[in-house]
């Protein structure tokens, strides 16, 4: 009577019904084993009860899992990192989730008994649109978790991340992680870690690699003999940089001398600056012959600007590429006007 009145578990009302003698604990253990482990049981509740509910869904990871959409564990963030994210963490959602009006594809349907076939298929269609796009929001929310980018925008991952790291992290391996950042979303974080550790120890493997292949062109065939190797060629390296750095030296010290030593002796040299000096050098032009260009262009440039006509008397040595590189270098140095040249 009991459990008919207030219903199966319901074990503190049936004990009140029962009498103040008994525990609800008691009044559960009684009737279990008296009514559904007892004899009655036995006769009434058959051992495979027919007309069972299916579970339809796919556990293992099918279109209709649970576990696409199963909540993760709340982020371990302050109250004030939540109310700057808009996270709520009760729910494991965000104030603006991914494709926020997603809800809008079936927020406004219903079953109606009078639904034909196209009705119900095209309301099936809505169903499975929104399932992909609960599956996408919650698909990017594991990319996220996994790869620690709540931390990295908050900027807490630094230190841990220098505590994981076993070794420093080069230039260029720095670049290639951004270059293959789109792999985030196919690979997870453990994934993508040893993937770069792997192509570290490929990279140091062929350095040794190749290593070993120079010593045994220079006849070494035991690693005992390498290191006697390894200091003779440290020895010779020096000795050359050491020569270098002499010979760079000396350069210095008669650079000028050597530098204009085709037009040194020939006259008008003293009258060129350290340009011109170059400039001659460079077009294989002579002092003199350089100094008497000067002057005639000049000369014309100055009548112009006077108003007066005067007609080019340039020498029949200078050519067109000649004549183009002296006009350029007068202007940039400031002898004439860039109009003019």
């Amino acid at each position: 009577d009991a459990i008919e009145q207030f219903g199966f578990g319901n074990w503190e009302d049936m004990a009140a019904h029962v009498g103040a003698s008994r525990t609800p604990q008691e009044v559960m253990e009684h009737y279990v084993s008296m009514y559904i482990h007892g004899n009655l049981g036995k006769a009434c509740i058959p051992d495979t009860i027919p007309n069972r509910v299916t579970d339809h869904t796919c556990p293992s990871g099918g279109p209709l899992s649970p576990s696409l959409t199963t909540p993760l564990p709340p982020l371990d963030i302050s109250v004030a990192e939540q109310q700057q994210l808009g996270y709520m963490p009760l729910r494991d959602d965000y104030e603006i989730e991914y494709d926020q009006d997603a809800e809008t594809l079936i927020s406004g349907l219903s079953v109606n008994y009078d639904d034909d076939d196209v009705e119900i298929e095209l309301k099936r269609a809505h169903v499975d649109m929104y399932v992909r796009k609960l599956r996408e929001r919650q698909r990017r929310k594991n990319i996220a978790r996994d790869y620690n980018l709540v931390p990295a925008f908050l900027g807490k991952d630094k230190k841990e991340k220098e505590k994981a790291l076993k070794r420093k992290i080069t230039k260029e391996e720095k670049e290639l992680r951004l270059k293959l950042r789109p792999l985030y979303q196919f690979m997870s974080c453990k994934e993508f870690d040893d993937l770069f550790e792997n192509m570290h120890k490929e990279k140091m493997l062929r350095a040794k690699i190749r290593e070993l292949q120079r010593y045994r062109r220079n006849g070494i065939t035991k690693m005992e003999e390498s290191a006697e190797y390894e200091a003779a060629r440290h020895k010779r390296e020096k000795r050359k940089e050491n020569k270098n750095l002499a010979g760079s030296k000396r350069g210095k010290e008669d650079g000028k001398d050597g530098e204009f030593a085709a037009i040194e002796n020939l006259p008008g040299f003293e009258l060129l600056s350290d340009r011109e000096k170059v400039l001659c050098t460079s077009l294989n032009l002579s002092p003199a012959r350089y100094v008497t260009v000067k002057t005639i262009i000049i000369k014309d440039h100055l009548q112009k600007r006077q108003g007066i006509p005067s007609k080019s008397r340039l020498p029949s040595y200078l050519d067109k590429v000649l004549k183009k590189r002296i006009l350029n270098f007068l202007t940039e140095s400031g002898w004439i006007s860039r109009d003019a040249s």
